[in-house]
């Protein structure tokens, strides 16, 4: 898993509590990385999920919570270090469906050995969009994080579901975003 990943989850926990919670869940997990991470480096996805499950130890809040937080979070920084992926979507939809298309083929190209999750869509109705989330590692609370945080960046009236489906290995989730009737 990318690095960035972790520098800004650890940036998260160090504006949302204290630097002393990132140097207490570091400590209290087994990191073959020593919790040192570059934003260039790879690093095992389990990592993530040791501190991630440590900090919902420290703050009794429920892991799931934590990574949709830490979702939106990134959807911000996401935002602020590459604005031309929003300001070419016009909407939540235009976004979301430009993940696959847009999004993971930059990463790809600026990181080798990424392995980013897929993404299938439909319409199945007007103002409905149904995303088929799939990927190696349990994420799926991740993506609703990121899906929640483009819906908030956008100011849109949307609801979103969760399916989770379960598989072997890693998560495959159906996400179904409802736009909301506009008060006139």
């Amino acid at each position: 898993m990318k690095g960035v990943i972790f520098t800004e989850f650890l940036e998260m926990v160090e504006e949302a509590f204290a630097p002393e919670m990132v140097d207490q869940i570091i400590e209290l997990s087994q990191l073959s990385s020593d919790g040192a991470y570059t934003s260039l480096g790879n690093y095992s996805h389990h990592e993530i999920l040791q501190l991630v499950t440590h900090l919902s130890q420290q703050t009794d809040i429920p892991i799931s919570e934590l990574v949709k937080e830490f979702g939106k979070h990134l959807i911000n920084r996401f935002a602020f270090a590459h604005p031309d992926f929003f300001t070419q979507a016009e909407s939540t939809f235009a976004f979301m469906e430009s993940v696959d298309r847009n999004v993971h083929i930059e990463v790809k190209k600026l990181y080798q050995n990424a392995n980013p999750p897929s993404f299938e869509y439909s319409h199945p109705e007007s103002g409905k969009l149904m995303m088929t989330y799939r990927s190696k590692r349990p994420f799926s609370d991740l993506a609703e994080g990121l899906i929640l945080g483009a819906v908030e960046y956008f100011g849109e009236n949307i609801t979103v579901a969760r399916q989770d489906i379960a598989v072997e290995q890693g998560a495959e989730t159906q996400f179904t975003l409802t736009k909301g009737k506009r008060n006139e």
